[in-house]
């Protein structure tokens, strides 16, 4: 494959990252369909404001998957065996102890999140209930970013599609049994993701060991894990993408916060129209991750001229996503909107604010490709100071159009997504042009 074009390279890698990205919002699509059928937005309501703690505990952790794929793919394109080797189990060990860590520390960090969100009474009462649970799904959680990181950045893009397909039939079929079924509404569809995310650690396990035996066969395992220096450089390197990554989901949080505070009602249909997002970034991020891994690969080898036929392809292939999902959403955005809900107050607001998400994909593509750039690179510090710079913009619009309510909190997030897309953007052209990529 090294000798394909860059568009067939980029195809081959992307389209295996598409369906496995396309499948993690089933997540939340399935709960949101499943509660989005009960009697009460509150059920939606409260798995919406727990999730979203979630989403801010693990992926402030998400350098494990962006920083082990990086490196992965580095060393695949230096062919340092011994490399890939040691990321595999010092990135496994190092996700599964910051799992345990916070499994340990959840109850002081649940409390606090919720608290921070302020949610009305009965909405916090179900999600303590739902973070109470899903906490135990957290040392296999990220171990298995770490896992998943390795697999793509050696290119390995099918192994994360199977393992993201089966996890979510898991889900989707506890979540139908608990809630359905028995009539746990939040307490099962917590259970049903804890089962399900703490099954794919085991399948992801069986997988490498199935796809890739000489990273098992040989021996030596001792001397890896006793490298003490190379955790400190994976975090070394990683901190920048910490920085970075918090920093997102602390705007998305503020973003649900926000939306809490206009009303339950509003909250419900905010949480519908995220997973609108979540389809975009996911569907999107498949041609980014490919572009991930062929950056890291050129860089590894200190190819310019293969990073900018990277750069070329994965440009061209992004946009035309963005665009299909554009059409998507302007022709079947309010059949999806009534597939995920029945509430009547649900449905109305949610296509009030609908044209938002229809513009959304345009705006945010550019975020997404230059991220995988940059993280494929390892030139993980543009990435944060981008994203404090986008954060900050953020709050100020916010602050500056509070008083159009949720069209403002949208504008902003709007706004935002694309200040990170053109500020890295311009750094990469600058990259480009000085060489500085190596």
């Amino acid at each position: 494959m090294s000798h394909a074009s860059p568009y067939r390279r980029l195809w081959s890698l992307a389209w295996p990252l598409m369906l496995t990205n396309l499948t993690v919002p089933l997540l939340g699509l399935v709960d949101t369909f499943v509660l989005g059928h009960l009697e009460s937005p509150v059920y939606l309501a409260a798995v919406a404001v727990g999730a979203n703690l979630f989403t801010i505990l693990y992926w402030s952790f998400g350098f494990l998957r962006m920083g082990t794929t990086g490196l992965t793919a580095q060393a695949q394109g230096a062919q340092n065996h011994h490399d890939l080797r040691r990321l595999l189990v010092q990135s496994l060990l190092l996700g599964a102890t910051l799992g345990a860590l916070l499994l340990v520390l959840h109850q002081p960090l649940i409390r606090l999140g919720l608290t921070l969100m302020k949610p009305a009474p009965e909405v916090m009462e179900l999600a303590m209930i739902y973070c109470q649970i899903r906490i135990f799904s957290a040392p296999a959680v990220l171990a298995q970013y770490a896992l998943v990181g390795w697999l793509i950045g050696r290119h390995d893009t099918r192994a994360a599609l199977y393992l993201a397909v089966v996890t979510n039939l898991i889900n989707l079929t506890l979540d139908l049994v608990f809630v359905l079924g028995l009539g746990m509404t939040a307490a099962g569809v917590a259970l049903a993701t804890v089962i399900a995310e703490t099954s794919a650690l085991g399948l992801g396990l069986w997988l490498i060991r199935q796809r890739h035996p000489q990273q098992w066969q040989q021996a030596g395992l001792g001397p890896l894990i006793r490298q003490w220096s190379d955790y400190l450089g994976l975090l070394r390197v990683n901190r920048f993408i910490f920085v970075r990554t918090v920093t997102l989901l602390l705007v998305f949080a503020f973003f649900t916060a926000q939306g809490a505070r206009l009303g339950t009602d509003i909250l419900a249909a905010n949480a519908v129209l995220m997973t609108f997002l979540m389809l975009i970034s996911n569907g999107l991020d498949g041609f980014a991750n490919g572009v991930e891994v062929l950056t890291g690969e050129a860089v590894g080898a200190r190819r310019l001229d293969r990073l900018k036929d990277s750069l070329r392809a994965g440009l061209i292939c992004a946009v035309g996503g963005a665009v299909l999902f554009c059409l998507l959403f302007l022709t079947a955005g309010p059949s999806i909107i009534r597939m995920l809900t029945d509430l009547p107050q649900t449905r109305e607001l949610a296509m009030v604010y609908l044209p938002w998400l229809i513009a959304m994909p345009l705006l945010a593509v550019w975020s997404y490709l230059w991220d995988g750039v940059f993280i494929g690179a390892t030139q993980v510090r543009a990435m944060q100071n981008s994203m404090l710079l986008s954060a900050g913009v953020f709050l100020l619009l916010w602050w500056v159009t509070r008083s159009l309510g949720n069209h403002g909190l949208w504008l902003s997030l709007c706004t935002f997504m694309l200040v990170r897309g053109l500020s890295l953007g311009w750094l990469a052209l600058y990259n480009t042009r000085q060489q500085r990529w190596f």
